[in-house]
């Protein structure tokens, strides 16, 4: 990750230095669980079914943008199935041997939980085929034309994977996940829930207007706005007597440089230069990453999404486009023959 995205405010990656702040205000069941209506819903039955039968539950592949709570539920997932987790992530396992060594310290029903999935290397994949279908591990001993494979048993475990990127998934992998989730933006209305609910757990007071001025500009991702609530709590400490009200909410946000919508310096930044530098594009992603000094990666993977989300951005076949409501909003005249088109 870039290191300038590290240090955005609304960055939707997790830094190291927050982990135990979100474990800290993380939902146990899936019934604190907020928003993801439709994946709660799918994932009771999913559930309800296995416990029938006392088994664990199929492979289960959750994607979506970052921050929108995959390993919150791939842990709530255990919490309800009483089982235990085991975390890694895709880069994390480098041989076969670390797969080996995670696989063969499973217990029966027991997650092991794999995020960026997609970044795993093929020759893991190969490993994992056998042990997702057959719950068994093959190794082979030898090398050349002495070489022999043997076929260790695995208990029955399920597989979550993670992924903010599911079309670099391979084929084969992804089909032999039984379950597959995507994790939309949440609504306004459970982004203020989840912020009550946290202040709580913070031992914070909160306003109802104060929750909505920070929805509001969360990006409609929990984990920005439990990263706000928690810059906007230190301010209210050391502004105020801790309460936080519209106004102090406000104030805090603004010295953010974090407007009504939730964008920021980047994201302006970026709409700018495709505007000013581009006449509003569309221009291409190599060209607008050279022209913004930004990761092509970055800006697909991070910015995009919630420019997109909002209608400010367009993907088209000639590249990207600034729509009319990306100029109302920074203040530009807007070119009204490209943007009732935005395919030309």
């Amino acid at each position: 990750m870039p290191k300038q995205d590290q240090n955005r405010i609304i960055s939707t990656k997790e830094s190291p230095e927050e982990i135990a702040f979100e474990k800290s205000l993380r939902p146990k069941k899936l019934s604190e669980y907020i928003g993801q209506n439709k994946v709660k819903d799918n994932l009771a039955i999913f559930m309800a079914a296995a416990k029938k039968r006392q088994e664990p539950i199929e492979h289960v592949l959750l994607h979506g943008c970052p921050g929108l709570g995959k390993t919150t539920l791939a842990h709530v997932i255990a919490n309800e199935m009483g089982t235990n987790i085991k975390v890694t992530s895709g880069p994390a396992i480098e041989r076969t041997g670390d797969l080996a060594a995670i696989l063969t310290n499973l217990a029966n029903g027991d997650i092991l939980f794999i995020d960026e999935i997609h970044r795993l290397n093929k020759v893991i994949e190969e490993v994992l085929y056998p042990a997702m279908e057959d719950f068994a591990l093959d190794i082979v001993i030898g090398k050349g034309p002495s070489a022999r494979t043997l076929r260790l048993d695995l208990p029955k475990f399920t597989l979550i994977g993670a992924t903010t990127r599911v079309s670099l998934i391979s084929a084969p992998l992804r089909d032999r996940f039984g379950a597959n989730f995507h994790l939309d933006f949440y609504q306004n209305e459970d982004i203020e829930k989840i912020i009550e609910r946290n202040a709580k757990i913070l031992n914070t007071e909160i306003e109802k207007a104060a929750c909505q001025e920070i929805a509001q500009r969360a990006r409609k991702t929990p984990r920005v706005a439990n990263r706000l609530l928690k810059r906007v709590r230190d301010y209210a400490q050391v502004k105020a007597d801790g309460q936080i009200t519209k106004a102090l909410a406000q104030e805090a946000l603004a010295l953010l440089e974090i407007d009504e919508l939730g964008l920021d310096e980047i994201d302006r930044k970026l709409l700018k230069a495709i505007i000013e530098k581009f006449s509003g594009g569309p221009v291409g992603l190599n060209t607008l990453a050279a022209a913004t000094s930004e990761e092509m990666e970055t800006i697909e993977d991070v910015y995009e999404p919630f420019l997109m989300q909002l209608g400010f951005l367009n993907r088209t076949a000639k590249g990207r486009a600034a729509t009319s409501l990306a100029y109302e909003h920074l203040g530009f005249k807007a070119k009204l023959d490209n943007q009732q088109n935005p395919l030309i």
